[in-house]
């Protein structure tokens, strides 16, 4: 499959089959999703995946709990809301596997020149890992698209990111990013019609 044919099929799928993904095809996806750019080239990234049952829904009941302990607006919506971002932030637990992306703070050459924290440099320079990660997972969401699967990449369970760093033993100063589920889609995914960004982008000359 061309590039630009992944590019153009990749969709968010979040209803699989019931069929299992097998190891070596997870080690190609990671393998590529390692060939993204990085800072300083860096490569900051790791990750985990996740297949057992039990677990999946261990930490999706934490998600769902995580979210209905968050206040409510008082509006006729708002519990309708939640009940919908629940369940995008917990359909993960149906899907054959889940890869969590683990970050390590990158070490940059600024920090022995400037008298700036770690933090600090981190932010002024707008957070280069997570532009990093996003890449990654970019890598990833296209390369299970050509090798004839779906995934979709999501930062809603994220609201239950410490009790899951525990399960996973995932020890500072490593940080749980996102969540990227995996799957033969259950029917043919379809894109959604997106603008022309060309249209709007600015040249200057």
């Amino acid at each position: 499959m061309e590039l630009k044919t992944a590019i153009q099929k990749r969709t968010s799928v979040r209803i699989f089959k019931n069929e299992n993904v097998p190891v070596s095809d997870l080690k190609e996806m990671v393998r590529l999703a390692g060939l993204a750019p990085s800072v300083n080239n860096f490569q900051p990234w790791r990750y985990i995946a996740i297949t057992n049952k039990d677990l999946l829904n261990r930490m999706a009941d934490i998600v769902a709990g995580k979210i209905a302990g968050l206040p409510l607006k008082k509006t006729v919506a708002s519990k309708n809301i939640v009940t919908q971002v629940t369940w995008f932030s917990t359909f993960f637990k149906d899907a054959p596997v889940v890869l969590a992306l683990v970050i390590e703070p990158y070490e940059t050459v600024l920090e022995s020149g400037v008298n700036l924290s770690h933090e600090e440099i981190n932010k002024i320079r707008n957070y280069p890992d997570i532009q990093s990660a996003g890449a990654s997972i970019q890598n990833l969401l296209l390369s299970a698209v050509e090798m004839g699967y779906g995934a979709c990449w999501l930062s809603g369970p994220m609201v239950a990111k410490k009790e899951i760093e525990e399960i996973l033993e995932i020890k500072a100063p490593s940080n749980l990013l996102a969540f990227i589920a995996v799957g033969k889609p259950r029917s043919e995914p379809r894109p959604k019609d997106k603008p022309n960004l060309a249209n709007s982008m600015k040249i200057i000359e």
